[in-house]
């Protein structure tokens, strides 16, 4: 088969439509996208079947499509949802039955803002037969080798091409056709993600929330489960579901979690609202590799913001155990996203953020003014990729920590707050000490005060209130200007 060219076959071509309406622009969307990945699952599984391959499959992912024919004058205070100069814009789009409710509000906006509609149709970009096939949980798309025909002579499989960071890093130019990027993302892109999001975190990507906290520590799931059963017993509360790895739903406080099964690299749960503002909590573990591998993955469903809660070293002598650090700076030694984010652009505090934060503190410790600052510190936090740094020549990096005035030492938050900068998504950190390596306080046994087990047990209700602080901040001024650059997408 590999020797003879095959015909190929794709759905019957539809012509693109001009929608003045969003809801029914996305509408479009989704029958679009259903017909395209329903064409490529019919033929996959009939060559299951055993059925011989009859031609190359191919079936495109839909398109979103803007031509703006003039400079507009826009709100000036507006972070997105507008383009800056006239032209033709255009992204690919996935899953819009995921995406729903942010395609709606994003096509909106540029209905609203430049006056015009947008057409929809097919893109360019073929569908690879592997994300198609993922909306199917019970199904896998087999190894090369495994089938008695080579899999990628008959469907398209996932391009590198179009599967890139170029858009968000600012080194992409136009798409193929000469139009400007409208998302941050491409489909095939979008769809990576979603894939690797389901089998990191062993959860749908459907079930993440719009605010996600990110911790190194099992203590924080304990804790974060123990508040979702009391919350689901409030039916005031608004949330009215949790969701543990393997895709399990509690909708009653009394539900079991089953144990037992595989515990995923980075598990993921969820407490969910209707309207998809709950939050999520995503247990990274340590290192940075992990923080830019979930936070790679996550951005692609635009959460309004996230957070990292947990575990630091102390580095001044006056910081006790279970002291939280309130990050305004970051000193990357993590390097993972050197390539991506050279370590000359500054990584800013977001000053909605750090109210949010520091208002939380307050609330949780009762303490507040010059009172809050005998338990927390703002400043520098420094995050290395070497867990034990502790036990090289200690000149170079305490030098180092010493002029970036670091109060605090991770593995995980510049990472975080830098991929943060990088997608656009708002960040910000709190930390809580404990060890002091360098004033000889090091994680041993039996050194925990009961001043450190009150403080770890605040810790998650702090990020917790600080989310709900920023729920209920308008969007626009969570997704701020500094977020985005000279050439911005206009979907957020």
């Amino acid at each position: 088969m590999a020797n003879r060219q095959l015909p190929v076959e794709t759905p019957d071509p539809v012509e693109r439509m001009l929608f003045d309406d969003p809801a029914e622009a996305v509408e479009r969307l989704v029958a679009l996208y259903d017909r395209a990945s329903g064409f490529l699952l019919d033929r996959f599984l009939k060559t299951l079947e055993g059925q011989p391959p009859r031609a190359r499959y191919r079936a495109f992912y839909p398109e979103v499509r803007m031509v703006v024919p003039s400079h507009t004058k826009t709100d000036s205070r507006l972070s997105f949802g507008h383009v800056a100069v006239p032209g033709v814009y255009a992204t690919s789009i996935t899953r819009p039955d995921l995406f729903r409710g942010y395609l709606t509000e994003q096509i909106g906006l540029l209905m609203k803002n430049h006056g015009i509609g947008v057409h929809v149709g097919e893109s360019e970009t073929p569908m690879p037969v592997h994300f198609a096939v993922a909306t199917k949980s019970d199904l896998n798309v087999p190894q090369e080798g495994v089938l008695n025909f080579s899999l990628r002579d008959v469907f398209d499989v996932p391009d590198l091409n179009t599967m890139n960071d170029d858009i968000v890093n600012g080194t992409g130019g136009t798409n193929p056709d000469g139009s400007q990027p409208l998302a941050p993302f491409t489909a095939q892109r979008v769809d990576y993600s979603l894939a690797r999001l389901s089998h990191y975190t062993a959860t749908l990507p459907e079930h993440f929330q719009n605010f996600v906290l990110f911790t190194n520590y099992q203590f924080y799931v304990d804790e974060f489960e123990a508040f979702a059963r009391r919350v689901l017993a409030d039916p005031g509360s608004g949330y009215t579901a949790f969701i543990a790895p393997g895709n399990q739903i509690l909708e009653r406080p009394e539900d079991v979690i089953a144990t037992g099964a595989k515990t995923p690299q980075m598990p993921a749960y969820h407490l969910k609202r209707p309207d998809g503002d709950g939050i999520t909590l995503v247990n990274i573990g340590v290192g940075p590799s992990n923080a830019k591998t979930a936070t790679d993955h996550i951005a692609v469903l635009r959460p309004h913001a996230w957070l990292m809660v947990g575990h630091c070293a102390g580095l001044r002598n006056s910081q006790s155990l279970g002291d939280f650090v309130l990050a305004h700076a970051y000193l990357r030694e993590d390097h993972v996203l050197d390539d991506d984010l050279p370590v000359w652009v500054p990584i800013p505090a977001l000053a909605e953020v750090q109210v949010a934060l520091q208002e939380a503190v307050a609330e949780v410790t009762r303490l507040d003014g010059y009172d809050l600052k005998a338990i927390m510190r703002t400043g520098t936090v420094a995050t290395i990729d070497n867990r034990n740094w502790e036990l090289r020549d200690q000149s170079g990096p305490v030098q180092r920590l010493s002029q970036s005035r670091a109060v605090a030492l991770d593995m995980e938050s510049a990472t975080i707050a830098a991929n943060g900068f990088r997608f656009r998504v708002p960040y910000g950190t709190l930390l809580c000490v404990s060890d002091k390596p360098l004033h000889g306080e090091l994680k041993l046994p039996g050194m925990a005060t009961d001043f450190y087990r009150t403080q770890v047990a605040n810790h998650l209700m702090i990020g917790i209130r600080a989310m709900e602080k920023l729920r209920a901040t308008p969007l626009e001024r969570i997704h701020s200007r500094k977020l985005r650059s000279f050439n911005e997408t206009a979907f957020l």
